[in-house]
């Protein structure tokens, strides 16, 4: 059976090894996710041939309908997605451990890979189910569409050359009339972010996480996440949580709060974290997710002033098998 023997030091150096260095590597894949979701339960799957890794999957469970549980690969596996049969054996793999030992109703990937009717037909006939309805932008876990900026092979100049120009304006605004952006990874950076993102929250009228969530993604991923403030005279105006793994600098959560917004912080704190990306040498900087193309939404204005409008990057969406219809059903109408 090839899962990894959580206990065994050596299998679980392998592995998380070969899911850090992969090509098509995703920090919600690597075993440090379990330490932020952890009230699931994570299990590690693996393909070799010939004694080498060829594709692995980290699977987190969790109680979610009439008593059984959901089998989630978030952003998995890890190998290229457009290979079909090499997925559908990942997912097999896995199958013949959970269902047996979890009682799982539905095991499911999200992986990041651009939709297309082919690669869509492809999965169905293996056996998928495939959900991306646009009718129904909010039915998936994650957001379907992506707004990301490529970097590869560009310099800083190059980047703000290629911004909208109110962007750029606002960048230098920010910096002329006194705003400053400093990065940590201390306790009291993280509650000077939470305190940014539950004011917007509140603003905006959605849900958020509690402060330990954040303290816990500071804490798995060690010098891959960075909290970024942006200041004015000494008070916190605006805040990130910023992580950056494999090809991919990720703008994971935001937050500012209600003063001296004329200023605008956030532009200021944006061109800060896409220049760690540069220093990291990654190639995409990604702006997270939105729902659907809004030209009223405030925020989907903001981020399409950094990647333009051709660069909403639509992804295929929710792959599952099913195993108990029923179960799958009430967890689909919750």
């Amino acid at each position: 059976m090839p899962m990894v023997d959580v206990h065994d030091e050596a299998a679980m150096t392998r592995y998380t090894e070969f899911v850090r260095n992969s090509p098509y590597a995703q920090a919600c894949q690597d075993p440090a996710w379990s330490q932020v979701k952890n009230n699931w339960q994570p299990f590690y799957f693996f393909l070799e041939e010939d004694g080498a890794i060829l594709a692995a999957m980290s699977v987190l469970t969790i109680t979610a309908a009439k008593g059984k549980k959901l089998a989630y690969a978030n952003r998995g596996p890890v190998c290229d997605p457009r290979d079909v049969q090499l997925v559908k054996r990942m997912f097999d793999e896995a199958e013949s451990y959970l269902q047996k030992t979890e009682d799982i109703f539905l095991l499911r990937c999200d992986p990041e890979v651009l939709n297309d009717p082919q690669l869509q037909a492809a999965y169905e006939k293996a056996g998928f189910i495939v959900r991306n309805s646009e009718k129904e932008p909010h039915a998936t876990i994650q957001p379907r569409m992506n707004m990301r900026l490529d970097t590869a092979g560009q310099t800083e100049e190059e980047l703000l050359a290629g911004f909208h120009s109110k962007t750029r304006y606002n960048i230098r605004l920010a910096a002329r009339k006194g705003v400053e952006v400093s990065w940590s990874q201390s306790e009291e950076a993280v509650k000077a972010f939470y305190d940014t993102h539950e004011i917007m929250s509140t603003r905006q009228g959605i849900t958020h996480r509690p402060l330990e969530y954040f303290q816990r993604v500071m804490a798995a991923f060690g010098d891959n996440a960075r909290i970024y403030l942006a200041t004015y005279e000494g008070e916190v105006l605006s805040g990130a949580l910023c992580l950056s793994y494999g090809t991919c600098t990720w703008y994971m959560y935001g937050g500012s709060t209600n003063s001296h917004r004329n200023l605008m912080p956030n532009y200021l704190m944006q061109w800060e974290m896409i220049k760690w990306g540069l220093e990291r040498g990654t190639r995409w900087y990604d702006f997270g997710g939105i729902f659907e193309i809004d030209e009223t939404d405030g925020l989907y204005k903001f981020k399409r002033g950094f990647v333009g409008e051709d660069n909403v990057t639509a992804y295929i969406g929710e792959l599952d098998r099913v195993y108990d219809d029923a179960a799958y059903q009430e967890y689909l109408n919750k």
